[in-house]
Formats: structure tokens, sequence, C-alpha cells
């Protein structure tokens, strides 16, 4: 589960995912659209899910947290159109000491729809085949980097010898001889 590129951008409905960066916002599309947007940062804000943190009592837990705890009971996932009772006491399931005064049912209701969302378009699977491959790609580029003969690293190693500089000829202005 990845949420690195995905975020919420403020007075917009839904989920995005960063298709660039500029200096004055953001081109974004929307999750399961090809179409992509720019966004002002003048008029948006914009919130990567992986900075989001639900509060409890103690500290707080992150939205991916949540995320991986609704995976794991996906059957008993409540609809974001149910009751704010139904709402509030299947997420007190997830979350039993999640903070009921700072979080509130609008909120339960977001992170419902969000996970939906994610899981519809398959951002919710599990990584386990992909770093499985990134730890054996990184063995076999550490045993292809011990192949290296000695000299041929010594070559690598060895700092260049910097260029002598030459002489700079040094310009004195002097006053204008008219008018004197």
């Amino acid at each position: 589960m990845k949420l690195t590129d995905i975020l919420a951008i403020s007075g917009k409905p839904g989920l995005y995912q960063i298709s660039a960066n500029r200096d004055n916002g953001l081109i974004a599309s929307a999750l399961g659209s090809d179409k992509k947007n720019f966004y002002s940062s003048r008029t948006h804000m914009f919130t990567p899910l992986e900075n989001i943190t639900i509060y409890t009592e103690t500290d707080t837990i992150e939205l991916l947290e949540v995320f991986k705890k609704m995976k794991a009971d996906e059957k008993g996932i409540i609809s974001a159109n149910a009751n704010n009772d139904d709402l509030r006491t299947y997420f007190t399931k997830l979350v039993p000491d999640h903070d009921q005064e700072k979080g509130y049912v609008s909120d339960i209701k977001k992170i419902v729809k969000w996970y939906e969302t994610l899981n519809q378009f398959g951002f919710l699977k599990e990584e386990k085949v992909k770093e499985a491959k990134e730890t054996k790609e990184t063995k076999a580029t550490s045993t292809s980097a011990k192949s290296v003969t000695p000299k041929a690293a010594a070559k690598k190693a060895a700092p260049k010898a910097a260029a002598p500089k030459a002489p700079v000829k040094k310009i004195e202005k002097r006053g204008s001889q008219r008018g004197n």
C-alpha cells in the first residue's frame, strides 16, 4: 500500500493523483480519469494522504494504518451513506481509542469514501511482490558491483587533477584623460 502520489484537493471532491509539480500549483488527474488539470496553489490546498493522521486519546494514528485495518476487516466495511451512529460504531471498532470530540462523523464518511475509491482503483494492494523483486534487484546490483576489478575501481575512485589555470591579467582603470 502506497499513498505517496495520492492527495485531496480543497474545494474538489474525490482523490487525485499527481502528474507534475509546478511552482504555482500541481497538475493532477482524478483517480480513474486520464484527464489532467492544473490546480493553482493560490486557490487550493493540497493534502497528501500519507500525511493525514487520526487523533486518538493518547497520540495519533496514520491514515494508512486505518486503511490496513479496514482491509483486514473487508467483510465488515460499512457504506459511507450509513447513518451517523453506525459510522461511529464502525470506526470505534477499527480505532477504539480515537478521539470522538476531534473526529467528526463527516471525517469518518470521508475516510470510508476514500477507502472505497482507493480499493476500487487498486491502490490498497499489498506490496509484498514488489518488495521481493526490489530485494532481488539490490542483491544483483551488489554482486555485480563486486565483480569490478581493483584497477577499474582505483580509476573511478582517483580524483581527477585540476587543470592549471591561466594567469589572470589585471586591468587597471585610469581616469579619463579628457577634460583634465
